[in-house]
């Protein structure tokens, strides 16, 4: 029935496309470039030397390592792009026609529709932390095994980030669009039926290849699409859906389990979805030529054995201590990871492109940084497991409760972000930077010291610190780490930034669970005290790794001459 009801969208969008191209032509709209024109354009292009093929530098509104070469807004552009290529061309139809920057209905609803999808996709990762306690009473899993729905999202997620560019320049938009919402509106009906836990994993890892798709996919159209004086307002208005979302997450997400239970979070978000279908389907345009890039099947291959090992030997250390399977594992994740650095250095040595370029890894700063970066992403996932779980299970609280104690930080963090920013343009890096290192530091003294009489006033309290010193450092240690590398290596950063960020992030959700799950499985017969003991055992490593934290961007600025 999907497969069919897709079929039927697929012809009346096809019929919608050719009478829009028909009445376009009429309006003089979108006028046909001639061969000669083309050719004359071509030619200049070739004349320009070599420095007219260097890359464009990214663009620092850029968060998502996506190509940003376009035309000026207006009319047909009478300069060539950056990287000294003709002006931007795409196929409509079947006549070649000369793309136009422009604010219209088009452009608004293919934004509205990639964000509802890369909205959506957060709010339930988000949401389903809440549910925890009530999947392992239904399924009957414990809590190494059940964070794995939102460990194998994240994983999904750290593998097809990666693949935007090649996706970009291989595809339509419009049919990466559609595959996106695909396979998320399938991954969101299997998590709403799924009779047991491996169907509910499975949905939920097609939600995370859906959302990995899309997320890179409404930034693509914003910089490819928008006029350029609209630019930076409308990567702003992108910027904070993706902010808002976690704070909306955990309380909505709650709300619902307690009144309708955990499979109506999939439920309610199907209408969303729907309408996202619909209205990308019938604005997302192409702006950018297509191209056969090579694809670096094997680096992918690697990339995926290696998170996979490494999430795998976490989840063991579940067991209370290191056993034969968990080194075999992080064995595993050592050896994968080699050959996938050797792989990428060889492809680069042939003039190929690799999946990821480690050639910025040479530069300490950056890797220092970027180090700084991953362990904010371990800390915040890490906490978005520990303090719902704690809040249902040891003091009793239900699920809306649970996850309104993460809801006041949240907004908190959206509206540091903004300020965050100011501080960096008036005084650099590292005063908001190191700030915000210290006002995690301080959360986490917090956290332990208020934890044996804890309630869920308090634990709000404790992560609103938390909050505000992810807002004043999580945007302003990308910008510095990027800012560090030469201009050619910035795309490369980037990638390696976002990258990084996702698997942290589902390293710190499977570690803080494996480590609760170890308390809870030592034989006392006492849940609850298990999981407190758990808990308080998860938030000392937290304090340690948010002194590491802070130690690896104080040497990052000291190695980069800011001290």
């Amino acid at each position: 029935t999907f497969c069919a009801s897709l079929a039927l969208l697929q012809n009346v969008f096809a019929v919608h496309r050719r009478a829009a191209i028909r009445h376009l032509q009429r309006r003089r709209r979108c006028r046909p470039l001639s061969e000669a024109n083309t050719t004359r354009r071509r030619q200049a292009a070739t004349t320009l030397g070599p420095k007219a093929r260097q890359p464009s530098p990214l663009n620092p509104l850029n968060p998502l390592n996506l190509h940003t070469e376009g035309v000026s807004n207006g009319a047909a552009p009478s300069t060539l792009t950056p990287a000294g290529r003709v002006p931007k061309l795409y196929l409509k139809g079947s006549r070649i026609m000369q793309f136009e920057r422009r604010l219209d209905r088009e452009l608004v609803f293919s934004i509205i529709a990639a964000g509802i999808l890369s909205f959506t996709g957060v709010v339930i990762e988000t949401a389903m932390n809440v549910t925890f306690p009530s999947l392992m009473k239904e399924f009957s899993v414990s809590t190494a095994l059940v964070q794995w729905i939102t460990t194998g999202y994240l994983l999904v997620l750290a593998v097809v980030i990666p693949l935007s560019g090649y996706l970009k320049e291989r595809f339509l938009m419009k049919r990466l669009f559609l595959t996106a919402s695909g396979l998320f509106i399938l991954g969101t009906l299997l998590g709403a039926w799924s009779p047991d836990f491996l169907l509910l994993l499975l949905g939920r890892i097609l939600q995370g290849a859906g959302t990995g798709i899309a997320l890179p996919l409404m930034f693509n159209i914003i910089m490819d699409q928008a006029p350029l004086n609209r630019l930076g307002f409308m990567v702003g208005a992108a910027m904070l859906v993706c902010a808002l979302a976690p704070a909306v997450g955990p309380s909505i997400g709650g709300y619902i389990v307690s009144l309708w239970g955990w499979r109506m979070i999939f439920w309610a978000v199907l209408p969303l979805l729907l309408l996202s279908f619909v209205l990308g389907g019938l604005s997302v345009r192409q702006s950018s030529d297509l191209r056969r890039p090579s694809f670096d099947a094997m680096g992918l291959l690697y990339l995926a054995i290696s998170f996979t090992c490494l999430l795998l030997g976490c989840t063991e250390l579940g067991h209370g201590s290191i056993t034969f399977t968990a080194a075999l594992l992080f064995a595993g994740f050592l050896l994968a990871l080699f050959l996938f650095r050797k792989e990428e250095k060889k492809l680069s040595n042939q003039g190929k492109r690799p999946l990821l370029n480690m050639g910025a890894l040479k530069n300490r700063p950056f890797v220092l940084g970027a180090l700084g970066l991953s362990l904010l992403q371990f800390l915040c996932l890490a906490l978005g497991f520990l303090l719902p779980c704690f809040s249902q299970i040891v003091t009793g609280e239900n699920a809306f409760a649970a996850g309104c104690i993460l809801l006041p930080g949240c907004l908190l963090g959206a509206l540091f972000a903004p300020l965050s920013g100011r501080i960096y343009d008036r005084f650099g890096a590292r005063r908001p930077v190191l700030l915000g290192s210290m006002f995690l530091i301080l959360s986490m003294v917090l956290f332990n010291a208020a934890l044996p009489f804890a309630s869920t006033g308090i634990l709000t309290v404790c992560y609103l610190f938390f909050a505000a010193g992810q807002g004043l450092s999580v945007g302003n240690i990308l910008t510095y780490s990027l800012s560090v590398l030469d201009r050619s290596m910035k795309p490369d950063g980037n990638a390696i930034c976002n990258t990084a960020q996702q698997l942290s992030g589902a390293v710190g959700t499977a570690v803080a669970a494996a480590i609760v799950s170890a308390a809870q499985t030592d034989g006392t017969g006492d849940f609850a005290r298990a999981t407190a003991l758990g808990t308080a055992e998860a938030l000392l490593v937290l304090l340690i790794l948010s002194l590491l934290q802070f130690l690896a961007l104080f040497l990052s600025f000291r190695k980069e001459g800011r001290l």
